[in-house]
């Protein structure tokens, strides 16, 4: 009996011991979970870019010998926010951009010139822009891994918002929608390449189609009453990539390339909706706009001069530039704005392509 019993009593304390690291193991694993941030990435940085040959449709200058100036210095400062979350990410960009006197603020419609055709020295442009894309990974709604398969990371739902407010005679207001999907790929060194085929509408502003600008006009015939332009829905891919130079020497590891691509479809005429009435300079059809910066070399100079762990608090950087058909107007098309006629003869403003080195500086905090 006295085994019996003291057999009884050791099962009795292994039980009560076990249930008690059960009990632990199962308040440790709760604390985990509610211990998880909302948020478990979160990147913000400030950046200061110089472009040195930046454009903006329709405003350009002469030179001495006659020829047409169509390209304009641009400081642009900028904020970004990148987060991630049990279901997708959030990426947020917002800029303020600066020009010189060649793209000039209203109420000159070129540089040194107002609607009247008088001589006036306006400040430059000052536009805002900003920029919204967020995710939602299938991965994570689905709780699978089956849109995981080879260099495929995730299959993601996507949807953002474009806007822009520029305070050019023109005055656009650019509200843009998108929604579609998103094919997450991996690339060697924790690098990554995204590709999104896109629905994207346009909301805008020009001034140029307001009733009354060019005589009273009919509002809805020859001209808009405010002047807010809606564009047709059309297509869109956008495109980014980013991966570390893994490849380089253990001395050498402070560069990261990254980029990005995008190209919006046809929205129909550029005052829409007047299209196909062929009223006005401003009445061509737009084109399909190519946006990118194919390439960014990034130096990680926080880690070269104080070590990994500040690595990416200081960023230096170069990048390429080149945007076609700047936002959908024709290159070698869009009277008034790509191209200009004097005399039977027409030549290029050359402010409809954008193609430029630039370069920055970006602080994370």
């Amino acid at each position: 009996m006295k085994v019996f019993r003291c057999l009884f009593i050791a099962a009795a304390a292994i039980a009560a011991l076990s249930g008690a690291q059960a009990a632990d193991v199962a308040v440790k694993a709760v604390k985990r979970v509610t211990d998880l941030p909302f948020f478990f990435v979160i990147d913000d940085r400030v950046t200061f870019s110089y472009l040195p040959t930046a454009t903006d449709p329709g405003y350009f200058s002469r030179r001495p010998d006659g020829s047409i100036n169509g390209k304009t210095a641009k400081q642009f400062y900028s904020f970004t926010h990148f987060d991630a979350w049990a279901y997708g990410t959030n990426f947020i960009n917002i800029y303020m951009s600066k020009s010189d006197h060649n793209d000039p603020a209203m109420p000159c419609t070129a540089a040194y010139t107002t609607i009247t055709g008088g001589y006036a020295t306006c400040a430059g442009a000052t536009e805002v822009y900003a920029n919204i894309r967020s995710t939602f990974g299938w991965n994570q709604i689905f709780d699978t891994k089956a849109f995981s398969v080879g260099l495929l990371h995730n299959i993601s739902f996507e949807v953002g918002v474009d806007a822009l407010i520029n305070n050019t005679f023109v005055a656009p207001s650019k509200r843009g929608f998108v929604a579609g999907l998103q094919f997450a790929f991996d690339l060697p060194y924790k690098g990554y390449f995204n590709i999104a085929p896109l629905y994207y509408k346009e909301i805008n502003h020009n001034s140029f189609t307001q009733c009354g600008l060019f005589g009273p006009g009919v509002p809805a015939v020859t001209c808009l009453a405010d002047g807010n332009t809606n564009k047709k829905g059309t297509w869109a891919v956008e495109t980014n990539y980013y991966m570390d130079l893994g490849f380089l020497p253990p001395s050498m590891q402070f560069f990261s390339i990254s980029g990005r691509a995008a190209w919006y479809g046809p929205k129909g005429n550029q005052s829409e909706p007047l299209a196909g009435l062929g009223v006005g300079p401003f009445s061509t059809a737009t084109k399909v706009e190519f946006n990118s910066e194919p390439i960014r070399l990034t130096f990680d100079a926080s880690k070269a001069f104080a070590g990994p762990k500040y690595s990416h608090l200081v960023d230096v950087w170069v990048a390429y530039r080149y945007w076609q058909n700047k936002f959908g107007l024709g290159h070698n098309a869009a009277p008034g704005a790509c191209t200009l006629t004097v005399a039977g003869v027409t030549t290029s403003t050359n402010t409809c392509t954008e193609s430029s080195l630039y370069s920055g500086i970006t602080l994370k905090f």
